[in-house]
């Protein structure tokens, strides 16, 4: 690996940042201290500040030369509601947050770069840190966008990374295209007619018309769509019902689609209404149908990723570099940023969870896993990517 040595260097002090993070995760759009800490770093390292954006947003601006062409380098810095179970002195002090997937990391590696680009400034034009809000549920990323991020902060293309469990250190893994899936949730509400489960006759059972419904959706994924475009239509809570004698007035329908593509989407979303309405209907029942469209597909562009890989190989070599990792049907609001600029999004492999050696919980090195923690020996590798990227996209002619 070619790691810049002052960022290696420099490795102790965005632990300590990692770690203090870690110690006082903060929700979606509660990142206040979080973003006090990023403003005043940038402010200390004499980067001008964009404070406000999706309510606790902070974008860094590094500017150098007479160049006009800027770059978006993206971390996310919200933690997750759950119970930390790990032990070691840097876990979370709050009770039910935690930082379970890597976020405060992201923010480390983040500020690596900038603390470089402040001081070497090898390039010409304009390199945007933006430190987001509530990617775990919130679309923190749209929400800076609703108030102005691309308008306040020009630039030819925006990049994101995670860190991916599982995935040896030292290496990276992206895909041009689709890469992560869309994030939807539905609930869907059978309204029958409630009678003693004696007398079935006198009511309409709100819970068969649930599991017809609920085995003829599993046709749209078997009939309707097409067997080589990926989707997901998972129920994942039934509800209905308080006594084993009643038959109730009500079932309810709960779960998440997720597909590569809105396409995709669109047809899994009206055959399930579709279906849904005229089971109920044959049955003398209604239904009440909410279908919500959190995130959509993060498709990387092909201009960007191909010169992202370049820039990886370039780092810690050729094979080193998986350019056509599998793609993943979890979601990312990252997304949005990418649906109106260029760019792409990475994976940084963190391991498999031996870089835990104290106080861990028993549980795997996995995202949003109450045992996960970060992988620290990622703080120099993350910042020299971020550094040789912003070099090579902005570099003077």
């Amino acid at each position: 690996m070619k790691l810049i040595d002052p960022i290696v260097e420099f490795q102790s002090e965005l632990q300590q940042i990692r770690r203090d993070i870690h110690a006082h995760p903060e929700l979606c759009f509660e990142e206040q201290r979080t973003s006090e800490i990023i403003a005043q770093k940038l402010t200390e390292w004499g980067i001008p500040v964009i404070r406000g954006l999706g309510l606790t947003g902070v974008v860094g601006v590094i500017r150098n030369g007479t160049g006009k062409r800027a770059v978006g380098l993206r971390a996310d810095m919200d933690a997750l509601p759950v119970q930390e179970i790990n032990t070691f002195s840097h876990a979370s002090k709050h009770q039910g947050k935690m930082h379970a997937c890597g976020h405060d990391g992201h923010v480390a590696m983040l500020l690596g770069a900038a603390h470089y680009l402040s001081r070497h400034r090898n390039f010409d034009g304009t390199v945007y840190v933006i430190f987001q809000p509530a990617e775990e549920g919130g679309g923190g990323a749209k929400r800076m966008m609703d108030d102005g991020l691309f308008e306040q902060c020009p630039m030819a293309a925006v990049f994101g990374m995670h860190n991916w469990p599982g995935v040896p250190v030292g290496t990276f893994g992206v895909t041009a295209g689709p890469m992560m899936a869309s994030s939807n949730e539905f609930e869907v509400v059978i309204k029958g007619k409630g009678a003693h489960a004696a007398q079935p006759h006198k009511g309409i059972d709100p819970i068969m018309i649930a599991v017809q419904i609920a085995q003829s959706w599993q046709t749209i994924i078997t009939r309707n769509r097409n067997p080589l475009d990926a989707g997901v239509l998972s129920i994942t809570q039934i509800h209905a019902g308080s006594a084993t004698n009643i038959i109730p007035d009500e079932a309810t329908l709960i779960g998440t689609v997720r597909t590569f593509s809105t396409e995709v989407l669109d047809l899994i979303e009206s055959r399930m209404r579709n279906i849904a309405q005229h089971t109920a209907a044959a049955f003398d029942a209604s239904i009440d149908f909410r279908f919500h469209r959190n995130y959509p597909p993060l498709v990387n562009h092909a201009k960007e990723t191909a010169f992202a890989i370049d820039v990886m190989k370039s780092v810690v070599g050729e094979d080193r570099v998986d350019a056509q990792v599998e793609p993943t049907m979890g979601a990312e609001d990252f997304a949005f940023m990418l649906q109106e600029m260029p760019g792409c999004y990475v994976f940084i492999g963190n391991g498999e969870g031996g870089h835990r050696t104290v106080g861990h919980g028993l549980g795997p090195c996995n995202l949003h896993n109450p045992s996960y923690d970060f992988n620290d020996e990622l703080l120099p590798l993350g910042a020299t990517f971020w550094v040789r990227l912003a070099e090579a996209f902005l570099r003077p002619a």
